[in-house]
């Protein structure tokens, strides 16, 4: 018997019936007894053999089938195959309606076979099954082929171990884990595809479905990622790339190592001249005319910041397992391009100074964000300084003091001493080092007097104002803070600052900040809604309208005259400690803003003020942002009215307008003379 190409086997020995040889001697019966009996062990050890060897592979069957085959998963129909766990992507729109992003990954439009020219289903063929319409679903030479090359080139081989349709039962099944009881499910979930599907059909999912990098799943969303063109139009220098691609795609990318990929591409074009899929003419202009890859990876521009944060809230209220989703936001893209830029050019003018990060962030009256940017460049620094960095206030806090002290009977125009002060051991000053002695409140806030505010805010209680601003949104804000919370020693984020402003500009109502409008799946199914409810008011009315018209005497004649606009506008200044972070925050009737500068690496910065180039980025987003709308003043709610007050007010303008017309009489000329009109000018 032959086995291969090995070596004949010796020949069996003769049966015993047969007579011996021409001169062969006598027989012995001993012998033959002996023989008989060998032989009979012989088969008895044969059989107990061969059924120890059918409990083994009973055995092995079993182990096997508890191993693997037990919770195999099911394979559905074809249909559902072509969407059977596809990772969801996330498609991103403002408030009108426009996509401002996308995130996950991004899939095309379905492709067949007949739609692609021949070289693409054939480079993918030469990269990763070339047996492909002549194995049952598992290559064991193949296998054992690939095995041979890589171990000979070290791992430097195009070949690989599974076929297409393992790859295809591994996506869509199972996991990358590189164990015995993955191969054995991948193997017979393969054989199952196979029965299902065609061979076209196969080789039709794999390309519609395999990973390519850079979030590009299938052939048609990595030829527009690569080379922002169609499939159909791709050359065959660009297919053999793609091809490339699906072994690492990570690794691969050409927007991560582009010459690794060129280096693959051209194994997989020798490759398909070797197996006669294209001529030597066409290999040699491949390999003359390789692929100009797309460019850089999918940019988000200025909305990298509004992604991050619209991803993280989508994913918490949206927690269905759906394949695409459609997340429409309150974000103005115009709205946010002006904010970048002017985020950009603060820092670039401060970057003297010390400056190289900056955030701001934009509501609406409801709370909707219109715009949010949490730095410089998003793509160099994810971290989010609008919502995620925690900073001192300073005295952008002391709109929240003043609130308190309001709110406990004190009025705009009660007069306190700006003059040296001590409490403990502490001894706050005036960033100045001037003190200007009596002075009002309301002259006090628009001028950030730090003596004045230590004074309010312990008569308010610095207890009753860290409840008060938890009640604004400052969450940070501890039960018991210390006398240094007057001047904002306490961190906050941007975002929730801002926030808290938003409550004086509401004439006292707390509305919630949000950035979701709507959630939908790619149908158009509609799976989160945001209900609008009136906010609470959490402040009184009135007093919310005297802070409103404190705020704008900062913005008229105090510190923040840098941010004034051609309309009502009202706001703070903030500068903590060391000139770490500066701050201005300002509202008009319409839009609220808050813009933060400073340095990721709390260096102190030098001379850097809020009522600097903060209130200057401020005011340079709000001409923007309100251009062309009118101008409009604060709908403020006026105080009842009070008989004393209103007694007294009478008597002292009719005084005041009696004083008057006696003034008009006594330089009146005599009756009779006419007076003579000066001319005008």
């Amino acid at each position: 018997m032959r086995f291969l190409n090995g070596p004949v086997s010796e020949p069996p020995p003769p049966p015993f019936n047969r007579k011996p040889a021409q001169g062969a001697g006598p027989i012995r019966a001993d012998l033959a007894h002996h023989s008989g009996r060998t032989s009979q062990f012989a088969q008895a050890a044969l059989l107990a053999g061969a059924a120890g060897a059918l409990l083994a592979l009973l055995f092995l069957g079993g182990w096997i089938w508890r191993l693997a085959i037990s919770d195999l998963p099911a394979v559905p129909d074809r249909q559902t195959l072509w969407s059977l766990n596809r990772p969801p992507g996330v498609t991103f729109l403002d408030r009108a309606g426009r996509v401002v992003g996308q995130r996950g990954p991004l899939h095309g439009p379905p492709l067949t076979l007949k739609a692609l020219p021949p070289y693409v289903p054939r480079a993918f063929l030469a990269a990763e099954d070339r047996r492909f319409y002549t194995h049952p679903g598992v290559d064991v030479f193949g296998a054992l082929r690939a095995a041979a090359a890589d171990l000979k080139s070290r791992g430097r081989s195009l070949q690989g171990g599974s076929t297409i349709t393992q790859q295809i039962a591994r996506t869509l099944f199972l996991t990358s884990d590189q164990t015995l009881k993955r191969k054995v499910q991948e193997a017979a979930l393969a054989f199952r595809i196979e029965h299902l599907l065609t061979k076209d059909e196969i080789l039709e999912l794999y390309l519609n479905r395999i990973y390519f990098g850079d979030g590009a799943y299938g052939l048609e969303a990595a030829s527009q990622v690569y080379f922002a063109k169609p499939a159909p139009a791709l050359t065959l220098s660009e297919a053999a790339l793609l091809a490339a691609l699906p072994k690492a795609p990570t690794q691969l990318s050409p927007t991560n190592d582009l010459s690794a990929a060129l280096a693959r591409s051209r194994l997989v074009l020798a490759a398909m001249e070797q197996a006669g899929w294209i001529t030597p003419a066409e290999r040699a202009f491949a390999l003359a005319h390789p692929p100009a890859v797309a460019g850089e990876p999918r940019s988000e521009g200025d909305f990298g910041y509004v992604l991050d944060l619209a991803g993280r809230e989508a994913q918490a209220v949206n927690r269905t397992r759906t394949p695409d989703l459609v997340v429409r936001l309150t974000i103005d893209a115009e709205l946010q391009t002006a904010a970048a830029d002017a985020v950009r050019a603060a820092v670039v003018s401060g970057k003297a100074r010390g400056v190289t990060q900056g955030a701001l962030v934009a509501l609406a009256p409801d709370g909707g964000v219109l715009a949010l940017v949490g730095g410089v460049d998003h793509r160099a620094s994810p971290f989010d300084r609008a919502t995620q960095a925690l900073r001192q206030p300073g005295s952008a806090f002391k709109p929240l003091v003043y609130a308190a002290a309001l709110e406990k009977g004190l009025l705009p125009s009660d007069v306190r001493p700006d003059a040296p002060i001590r409490i403990g051991s502490w001894r706050p000053e005036n960033a100045d080092g001037v003190y200007v002695g009596p002075v009002t409140l309301s002259d006090a806030f628009a001028r950030s007097i730090n003596t004045v505010a230590v004074r309010v805010a312990e008569e308010a209680g610095p207890e009753a104002v860290g409840a008060l601003a938890r009640r604004f949104g400052l969450v940070n804000i501890p039960a018991k803070p210390s006398a240094a919370i007057a001047l904002g020693a306490y961190e906050t984020t941007l975002l929730d600052l801002s926030s808290a402003y938003a409550v004086f500009q509401n004439g006292g109502r707390r509305c919630e900040p949000y950035l979701i409008s709507s959630i939908s799946n790619a149908r158009g199914d509609v799976l989160f809604a945001r209900n609008p409810v009136p906010p609470p008011r959490i402040y009184d009315p009135v007093k919310a309208g005297e802070m409103v018209e404190m705020m704008q005497g900062v913005v008229t004649h105090g510190t923040g005259v840098k941010a004034a606009l051609d309309r009502p506008a009202a706001g703070k200044t903030g500068t903590s400690q060391t000139y770490k972070d500066a701050w201005f925050i300002g509202f008009t009737p319409d839009l609220l803003a808050g813009v933060w500068l400073g340095d990721d690496r709390d260096r102190p910065m030098r001379g850097v003020m809020g009522g600097g180039l903060p209130a200057e980025a401020w005011r340079r987003f709000m001409m923007a942002a309100e251009k062309g709308a009118p101008p409009r003043a604060f709908d403020l709610v006026a105080p009842p009215p009070d008989p004393e007050k209103e007694e007294a007010r009478r008597d002292f303008y009719g005084a005041l307008a009696d004083a008057f017309d006696q003034t008009l009489a006594e330089t009146a000329p005599p009756e009779g003379q006419e007076t003579q009109t000066p001319p005008q000018p």
